[in-house]
């Protein structure tokens, strides 16, 4: 049993992991080409939207961060994201 509770974890965590590099290289291609027209932005906007559109969604809801240059949504899944492996690691 602990066993797979252990893979599960493994598995999870590498997940995270590579959402985490997803989300950075999304970061840094939004720098390089603004547009994301590239196959590589499409893949990368494909796999990080979905974690980032509800906090997107609830930010225009709540009318927080209205007018800010940052993509705040964008941060507070990053830190969902870390704190998600944080407590994996942590906790199992």
């Amino acid at each position: 049993m602990l066993y797979v509770v252990n893979l599960i974890k493994n598995i999870a965590l590498a997940l995270l992991s590579v959402l985490n590099f997803a989300m950075l290289g999304r970061a840094i291609l939004s720098w390089i080409d603004p547009m994301g027209d590239g196959p590589l932005a499409s893949f990368l906007y494909a796999i990080t939207e979905p974690i980032i559109l509800p906090f997107r969604k609830l930010f225009q809801k709540l009318n927080w961060f209205a007018g800010s240059p940052l993509d705040m949504a964008f941060f507070f899944a990053m830190i969902s994201i870390i704190i998600l492996q944080t407590l994996l690691e942590v906790l199992l």
